[in-house]
């Protein structure tokens, strides 16, 4: 008994740092845009990362390094999961600490904001190879299982809509759609990849579709498990 109820105890804590990882994804970008409106009287953004010229900026930086502290976190089940998650959880701590660059930059701001690129280009590119690979390479029994088919379903369809809109959002930050930008196009692809982004690791965590039979870790090296 004493075995199971450490088992329990992990398994509960490993999902709950998914599902928080989740959540946090899916909120940030709206309480970004309501606590501006509300709190300082400002419009929608352009973009998530122009937060940071707002006087939500504190929110955004601790947001993003939280979900980055999140990502580290993990020992991960081997070492595409430690690289993958370790790679997203850097780039998105680089997001909030780098900053985009204003309009007319300085040197140092310019250098600034393509770190901040870099930052974002890390961080989603491998949370989509995650939700497209790693959470659907991860299920073996899949094919004998309906409720993990509809899982890894769900995974591939939240890995394509990360793609789908960031290469959107990239097509309307160009100077051609600037007729465009109104919509605040680059604001909603981010928030729809963001998104995408929290239902994978929801899924993952166990907040929506949970199996009814418990689930096991690996125990750690040295506890003899």
């Amino acid at each position: 008994m004493r075995r199971a109820t450490r088992w329990d105890s992990r398994v509960l804590s490993y999902l709950t740092l998914r599902q928080a990882i989740g959540c946090l994804g899916i909120v940030l970008p709206f309480a970004l845009a309501a606590g501006n409106r509300l709190f300082f009287s400002g419009g929608l953004q352009e973009s998530v990362s122009d937060y940071f010229y707002t006087g939500m900026r504190g929110l955004l930086v601790g947001g993003m390094c939280v979900i980055g502290a999140f990502l580290l976190a993990p020992h991960g089940d081997d070492r595409w999961d430690r690289v993958l998650t370790k790679a997203a959880g850097a780039g998105a701590i680089g997001v909030g600490l780098f900053p985009t660059p204003p309009d007319h930059p300085t040197l140092p701001q310019a250098i600034l904001g393509y770190c901040h690129f870099a930052s974002g280009g890390l961080m989603f590119s491998s949370l989509a190879v995650i939700a497209l690979w790693l959470f659907r390479r991860a299920d073996p029994q899949a094919r004998r299982n309906r409720l993990r088919q509809l899982r890894n379903s769900i995974y591939l369809a939240c890995g394509v809509v990360m793609v789908a809109a960031l290469a959107l959002a990239g097509v309307a930050a160009l100077p051609l759609a600037a007729a465009l930008s109104h919509l605040d196009l680059v604001f909603w692809m981010e928030t729809a990849a963001s998104a995408a982004f929290g239902v994978s690791w929801l899924v993952k965590g166990h907040a929506l579709l949970r199996d009814r039979r418990p689930l096991r870790v690996p125990a750690p090296p040295g506890t003899g498990a």
